[in-house]
């Protein structure tokens, strides 16, 4: 957003961002104005699709812990629509975690009672504490599905989500039309086509869960 008031002239081409609308970056995805465009991560029904999967991974969950930036605004809608649609259509009691809470004792508080389980939406200050949160998990033997795969990468159980580096190339794709002549107005803002299931077998091992044969992971990490 600061490029983008900076100046209206000089083409800018955007990753990363759950709600390009909402956050401001375009008014139309289809036909973005001026100078920007770009790659959306998702949409706010990401959270349902978490909760699925954490309940396919791991089906004895009624109780998650949802882990997430409270400041920002993309992952409070997300924690919304999981609220008020999701968690209700599975049966489950969902809590929002504020990343900046005192959240080792937040966690271990959850962890008291059985048949828990977290969700880990993205955002910055999240993706910055990873490790720690990776960690409570563990502590804790809670299953937990996180939005990327570099979490499962790290220790994490599962992971639902696009693929960062992916729109890193498609994204160079874009600055190389524009370098050749093309108008970000004329390049429509992509939202992902796919998303990618990463489960760590070893983790799930480790928690006692036996992962179903029916679960069509695209990477499983042993």
């Amino acid at each position: 957003m600061l490029l983008k008031r900076e100046t209206r002239t000089i083409p800018i081409v955007f990753t990363m961002v759950y709600d390009p609308v909402g956050s401001g970056f375009v008014t139309n995805l289809a036909r973005p104005e001026a100078n920007v465009t770009g790659f959306s991560l998702g949409e706010f029904s990401l959270g349902g699709k978490m909760l699925g999967v954490l309940r396919e991974v791991a089906p004895q969950v009624s109780r998650v812990a949802v882990i997430l930036d409270l400041d920002q605004p993309p992952a409070v809608a997300i924690w919304y629509a999981l609220e008020s649609t999701a968690a209700p259509s599975f049966g489950v009691r969902v809590t929002a975690v504020d990343m900046h809470s005192e959240i080792e004792g937040v966690i271990g508080d959850f962890a008291h009672e059985p048949n828990g389980g977290l969700i880990v939406l993205p955002g910055p200050f999240v993706h910055g504490h990873r490790e720690l949160i990776i960690a409570l998990a563990a502590r804790y033997h809670l299953p937990a599905v996180y939005a990327f795969r570099y979490f499962v990468a790290n220790g994490g159980l599962v992971s639902y989500g696009s693929d960062p580096a992916n729109q890193s190339w498609q994204a160079a794709g874009y600055v190389d039309r524009i370098l050749k002549g093309a108008k970000p107005s004329d390049l429509p803002v992509q939202q992902p086509t796919k998303f990618e299931l990463v489960i760590n077998l070893k983790i799930a091992k480790a928690l006692g869960l036996d992962v179903s044969p029916t679960l069509l992971a695209d990477e499983v990490i042993e």
